[in-house]
């Protein structure tokens, strides 16, 4: 079983018992924090995308269809968490705040990602454009963001 696929069962279980939306974020608190990981895990496979073009797994068009494919949830994830900042930074304030997620992101991956493989993100980036909602994005994304793979995906290759 692949990576996604192990975190996708993961995530269906999870809407399941906690009876996850797949409609547009909300503008609370938890939705802002989903909404920042979801902008995040979005810059994240487009930098290591573009890290990983030159190499034997470069999987520029698997991010272009993901970006294409899950384009209104990224958008609402992305009005979201600059609403928020609007409402408590302005304007000027609200662009700066995406511009610092943006470039920290792109400093974080630029030397790649910490425990995943040009050849581990192609195939991830594939199965995230295909497979699941809103909530099973929200879930991979907590995952993949992780510094160090997650203790329940360590037997998982």
């Amino acid at each position: 079983m692949g990576t996604f696929r192990t975190i996708a069962a993961a995530a269906s279980a999870f809407a399941m018992l906690a009876g996850a939306p797949q409609a547009a974020l909300a503008e609370t608190p938890a939705d802002a924090a989903q909404a920042e990981n979801l902008r995040k895990l979005d810059i994240m496979l487009m930098v290591t995308s573009l890290r990983c073009r030159k190499g034997a797994h470069d999987f520029q068009a698997d991010y272009n269809d993901f970006s294409a494919k899950r384009l209104t949830i990224m958008k609402g994830a992305y009005a979201t968490l600059k609403n928020g900042h609007v409402k408590r930074l302005g304007e000027r304030g609200a662009k700066r705040e995406m511009d610092k997620i943006s470039v920290g992101m792109a400093n974080q991956y630029g030397l790649g990602h910490p425990w995943l493989q040009c050849d581990q993100l192609k195939q991830v980036t594939r199965d995230l454009a295909s497979n699941g909602g809103q909530a099973e994005l929200v879930l991979a994304a907590e995952h993949l963001l992780s510094p160090a793979r997650p203790a329940q995906f360590a037997m998982v290759d």
